[in-house]
């Protein structure tokens, strides 16, 4: 049996072909990434992309093989909009809680983000993803964890399951063409119906008083990144001298 010439199915694996006029690989990734945007993954096709893009199939597949190669490179593209703060500041927790702030607004913009991660094939070996991962690196490297991937995990597994719970929540909104409040006033007396009988669940709805739906997951958010954050502080080597 002949070899496979791609052993390792991914785009970062292979050779990139050269561009042609007229229709380049980060114009397709463009197109792409504006189609996840706007309907979600089950939307993009590479018909439907090629289609938009005004191209045959012969001139995609020269650029992006598969389905799975162009959400690899979407991947790494808007990954690119995640800031970490350089290493070496004076506040750890304001430096982490920026750049986890910074993935879940990144995350919000593109809903289709989180839920991907874990399945994009290799993305990782990806330049933005790589230099992502890097500067998280430096940056828990310098706060001096004993083990900086575990606590790297640790904040992004807490942020990606977050992220993923409110860009599906988010997407259901925009499905209903009504704003988060006008959605959530519509839902409560459904939701106090089925929570009639659990004393801890009920609550009362007052959608003149009722707080901001943006306000809500944003504190949300931050409180359970406090208590993530309080926990990594304790594996952090305890400095000598008086305690503060």
């Amino acid at each position: 049996m002949a070899a496979k010439t791609n052993p390792t199915p991914s785009v970062w694996t292979r050779r990139r072909p050269a561009e042609q006029p007229g229709l380049s690989q980060a114009a397709i990734v463009r197109e792409a990434i504006a189609m996840l945007d706007a309907d979600g993954i089950d939307a993009l096709s590479m018909r439907k992309l090629g289609a938009r893009l005004n191209a045959g199939a012969t001139s995609l597949y020269r650029h992006v093989a598969t389905k799975d190669e162009l959400m690899e490179l979407a991947v790494d593209e808007v990954v690119a909009e995640i800031t970490v703060p350089p290493a070496g500041g004076t506040d750890w927790r304001a430096d982490v809680t920026a750049a986890a702030g910074s993935f879940r607004a990144t995350a919000l913009r593109h809903p289709w983000l989180p839920s991907v991660l874990g399945e994009a094939g290799l993305a990782y070996l990806g330049p933005n993803l790589m230099a992502f991962s890097e500067r998280l690196a430096a940056l828990f490297t310098a706060i001096g964890f004993p083990e900086p991937p575990r606590a790297i995990d640790t904040v992004l597994c807490y942020v990606i399951g977050m992220s993923t719970t409110e860009a599906a929540w988010l997407t259901t909104v925009a499905r209903s063409g009504e704003t988060e409040a006008a959605f959530i006033a519509r839902l409560m007396p459904a939701a106090q119906e089925a929570a009639a009988g659990h004393e801890h669940l009920g609550a009362t709805y007052d959608p003149a008083t009722a707080p901001d739906p943006v306000e809500i997951r944003e504190t949300k958010f931050a409180y359970g990144l406090e208590v993530v954050l309080d926990g990594l502080a304790l594996r952090l080597p305890q400095t000598s001298g008086p305690s503060s």
